[in-house]
């Protein structure tokens, strides 16, 4: 087991912002499958990131009224499943980053975090393509000053979001690493998915 001090350097918030923007402004990426970071917990970061891409598109599809009922219900299943693998992979960034930290004994006085570190590396995911699309918005130049303005204004508060969200994640996993702070991995347990539990899947 590594350091203390040095159980985390490699998850810190600002290295995971930095792969999610560079990712989220890369097409090619997007669209494939390949696994460019494939060292321990950045497989499940990267594959996180990637699920929420493909939610962030098929939600925008998903919209649509120009289209037959069966595209958009076509839409709502991808939603489906790029949620239920997201979420998945939010539990195994929990458990990679709770296995560094597994001979720490939190102390009785121990802030328990209600929201758990992987949940917040998925909010910055996610914090990551709002900016990105607020912030073409923002330039757009076929749209009206109006609407750039009010765009800027917008990303200027998920931009403060994004900072707050980056500082509470390195503040929480310095505290775990001191025994300071702790979360639990509850499960995600998606009835509506499981064919044992949604009786419209089971009948």
């Amino acid at each position: 087991m590594s350091e203390p001090s040095t159980r985390f350097d490699d998850v810190s918030a600002a290295a995971i912002r930095a792969f999610h923007d560079a990712r989220a402004a890369d097409a090619a990426w997007i669209a494939s499958t390949a696994v460019t970071r494939p060292a321990e917990i950045w497989r499940d970061i990267e594959a996180n990131h990637r699920h929420n891409c493909g939610l962030w598109a098929e939600e925008d599809l998903a919209r649509r009224r120009n289209v037959p009922d069966s595209e958009i219900a076509a839409n709502k299943r991808a939603i489906d499943r790029f949620n239920q693998a997201r979420n998945d992979a939010i539990e195994r960034i929990d458990e990679a980053l709770l296995a560094r930290i597994a001979d720490v004994v939190p102390r009785t006085d121990a802030w328990h975090n209600s929201e758990t570190a992987g949940a917040m590396v998925d909010r910055l995911s996610i914090l990551s393509l709002k900016t990105l699309n607020m912030g073409r918005e923002a330039k757009r130049p076929d749209a009206d000053d109006a609407h750039r303005q009010a765009c800027a204004e917008k990303l200027a508060r998920l931009n403060l979001q994004r900072d707050d969200l980056a500082r509470c994640l390195d503040t929480l996993l310095a505290r775990a690493i001191e025994g300071r702070a702790f979360w639990r991995v509850y499960r995600q347990f998606k009835m509506y998915n499981d064919p044992k539990l949604n009786p419209y899947l089971r009948g």
